[in-house]
């Protein structure tokens, strides 16, 4: 007995005769009664009352019918489980500080390990410890090493941020930024810019920020709304061409970024971190 007899049992009950079962399950005729007939041998009882051509589960087949129901559910229900956790295996949840470093973790990923997929969370620092800690996340992108037994930490990148200028805008002859230059202007911020906002935030406090959620509508924005924006040297979020690029004061501009990894987590996690960390050292080498 198999599950490709139990299927072919629970089709005849279902479609009425064998010839539809067997259009069903793309078999002939002959090769389905013969498998039946089989099954009804293994069981040791028939299953079924045939009258010439026709045929009818008996009382034992309606009863052997109720198990095979549940025996198919069960089957279907373990292979639902194992390939979540076959696909759960090729996905790794990330924890983030910013975006920019997690564009270049998927980068290395894609790079070394194409059929990994990355699962990204935008949170704060304090967040991306306890959750890496706790292992709701597989692997954290972090402004800081921690040090805690059994997190191995390595450099990822660093991100420097300048201030877009529309050229219309009175601070664009200036060759250089000041806090005092800045504070109380307007800015225009994609919200997904992660530890970046609080970092404004605090060192500019008298700046009105305009938070827009729609990545695709902030870079519309941008070259229209002749407010001061931001770009970074990781990845250029907006075109630059439409303003003029200076530096921020380095308390407010630079972050460098690291990724953390419990010595327990997830092999892909492990075997990633340890991509980057070989990546890291070759370019100091």
């Amino acid at each position: 007995m198999n599950f490709e007899q139990l299927r072919q049992l629970e089709a005849v009950a279902e479609f009425g005769t064998v010839s539809a079962a067997a259009d069903e399950l793309i078999m002939s005729q002959s090769a389905l009664s013969r498998s039946l007939a089989r099954l009804e041998k293994d069981l040791g009882i028939a299953l079924f009352d045939r009258h010439g051509r026709s045929i009818s589960l008996n009382r034992a087949g309606a009863t052997a019918l109720e198990y095979v129901h549940s025996i198919l559910r069960e089957e279907r229900l373990m292979r639902a489980a194992l390939n979540e956790l076959a696909n759960r295996a090729q996905t790794l949840t990330v924890g983030t500080v910013a975006p920019a470093p997690l564009w270049r973790l998927t980068a290395l990923a894609v790079e070394r390990f194409p059929g990994l997929l990355l699962s990204s969370q935008t949170i704060g620092q304090s967040d991306v410890e306890r959750r890496l800690i706790s292992a709701e996340i597989d692997l954290a992108i972090s402004l800081q090493p921690l040090h805690y037994p059994a997190i191995n930490s390595v450099p990822l990148m660093s991100e420097q941020l300048s201030v877009l200028v529309p050229e219309s805008h009175r601070l664009a002859a200036q060759k250089t930024l000041t806090r005092d230059d800045l504070d109380g202007e307007t800015f225009l911020l994609y919200a997904g810019v992660g530890c970046w906002l609080e970092r404004v935030q605090m060192a500019l406090p008298h700046s009105t920020l305009i938070l827009q959620e729609d990545f695709s509508v902030f870079q519309q924005l941008v070259p229209t709304s002749g407010l001061l924006s931001f770009t970074t040297d990781a990845v250029f979020l907006t075109d630059t061409t439409s303003g003029v690029v200076l530096p921020l004061p380095d308390e407010i501009s630079r972050a460098t970024y690291h990724l953390l990894v419990r010595g327990d987590g997830p092999r892909e996690a492990v075997r990633l971190f340890e991509w980057v960390a070989a990546q890291s050292e070759s370019r100091h080498n």
